[in-house]
C-alpha cells in the first residue's frame, strides 16, 4: 500500500503498514498486532507527540545505560519491525547487548529477527536457539527463559514494549528495568525503574540521541541522574499532559 506523505496519519499509517510486512514475513505475531493498536490508542491521548515528561526519563533512562555493567536491549517482533536500525545504533552507541526475547516463542522468529537485526547492523544477538538459557523466576510465560550471558547476566534491561510480569520478575531479580510503554497505568509502567511513555518509533531514536549528548558525563554525574528519578512521580505528570492535551478538545 502506498501512503501520501501528504496524508495528516502519515506516519500512524506507515506504521501499521510497517507491522502488517513484519507479520507477513515472519517477524511479528498476530497478537503483536492487537498489542499495537492498544497502544495506537494511547497515543491519541497524547495528540500523536512526545509528552513533555518524557524528557526526563530519557535522561534518566541513558544515565542507567551508560553507568551500566553490563546492558541490555530486549527485542520482540513489535520492536524489530519498527526500529531495527535505530536499535542496533542505540545498542552499538551504549554499548549494549541484543537479546531477542519472545511471548510467542518459536526458534523460527527468533531466527528471522536476529537475521533482521544483523542485516541492519548488528554483529551478535543473542537469545535463538537453546544455548546458554536461564529462568527467570516468577514468569510464566516463554519468556522466562533468557540468555545467561545477556538478560540473565544483566543489571540494566531495557524492554520496550513489555509484558508486565516479566518487568515485576526483572525487578525482583536485582535489575534495573527501562520500559517504554504508552499506557502511563500499565503494569509495566508502574513496576519499572524508568518509564518513557512514549511510542517506540520516537522513544529509540530520541534515546540514541541523548546517550551520544550524554556519553562525555561522568560516572558521578550519570549516577546523580538516575538517582535523582522518580518514576512514581513521573508517571504522575504523564498523566497531567494527558488530561492537558484532552482538556483542549472541549
Amino acid at each position: 500500500m502506498r501512503i501520501s506523505p501528504n496524508h495528516p496519519r502519515f506516519r500512524s499509517l506507515e506504521t501499521r503498514e510497517r507491522l502488517v510486512r513484519g507479520f507477513q514475513s515472519g517477524i511479528v505475531a498476530p497478537q503483536g498486532l492487537i498489542a499495537q493498536g492498544r497502544g495506537e490508542a494511547f497515543d491519541y491521548l497524547f495528540g500523536e507527540i512526545t509528552p513533555k515528561s518524557s524528557g526526563p526519563a530519557t535522561k534518566a533512562a541513558v544515565a542507567l545505560l551508560l553507568e551500566s555493567r553490563n546492558p541490555v536491549i530486549s527485542i520482540n517482533g513489535n520492536t524489530a519491525a519498527l526500529v531495527p536500525r535505530d536499535i542496533v545504533k542505540l545498542a552499538r552507541s551504549i554499548p549494549a547487548e541484543l537479546e531477542v526475547n519472545l511471548f510467542h516463542k518459536s526458534l523460527a522468529r527468533e531466527r528471522r529477527i536476529a537475521a533482521l537485526l544483523k542485516h541492519n547492523g548488528a554483529s551478535e544477538v543473542l537469545g535463538t536457539g537453546a544455548k546458554a538459557r536461564i529462568r527467570i523466576r516468577g514468569v510464566a510465560s516463554p519468556r522466562r527463559d533468557v540468555d545467561a550471558q545477556g538478560i540473565g547476566d544483566a543489571d540494566v534491561v531495557l524492554i520496550p514494549l513489555e509484558d508486565g510480569d516479566r518487568a515485576e520478575a526483572l525487578r525482583k531479580a536485582g535489575k534495573a528495568v527501562i520500559a517504554i510503554d504508552l499506557n502511563p497505568m500499565s503494569r509495566t509502567s508502574r513496576a519499572a525503574t524508568v518509564t518513557i511513555v512514549d511510542n517506540i518509533i520516537r522513544a529509540i531514536p530520541e534515546l540514541l540521541r541523548i546517550t551520544l549528548t550524554m556519553k562525555p558525563l561522568s560516572r558521578s554525574r550519570l549516577r546523580a541522574i538516575a538517582s535523582n528519578f522518580d518514576n512514581e512521580k513521573n508517571l504522575a505528570r504523564v498523566m497531567k499532559d494527558m488530561i492537558h492535551y484532552m482538556q483542549g478538545w472541549t
